[in-house]
């Protein structure tokens, strides 16, 4: 399935406190078991003014959805094509 890359703008992102990412995790998740198990979070990174997330999905449509139900921005979708890391230069 693929895996996709979604920016999410969201000023101040880095400086949301602990319970507030708490509830934006908890919100996502309860979104992800409504849409069932073709979509799945792996992870994702917070800085100063975005959070950029993980997901595997049978396609943008489906995180688009996810976004919309669960009232995050999705300025930025993209299908990742391949990945490479320092074994890559093996």
């Amino acid at each position: 399935m693929p895996k996709f890359v979604i920016e999410r703008e969201l000023p101040g992102a880095g400086q949301l406190p602990p319970d507030q990412l708490k509830a934006i995790s908890q919100k996502s998740c309860g979104v992800l078991r409504d849409l069932g198990p073709k979509i799945q979070w792996l992870e994702s990174f917070v800085t100063d003014d975005k959070i950029y997330c993980i997901y595997i999905a049978p396609d943008e449509a489906t995180v688009r959805q996810h976004a919309e139900m669960g009232g995050f921005p999705a300025n930025r979708v993209s299908e990742v094509r391949t990945m490479i890391d320092p074994t890559t230069s093996e």
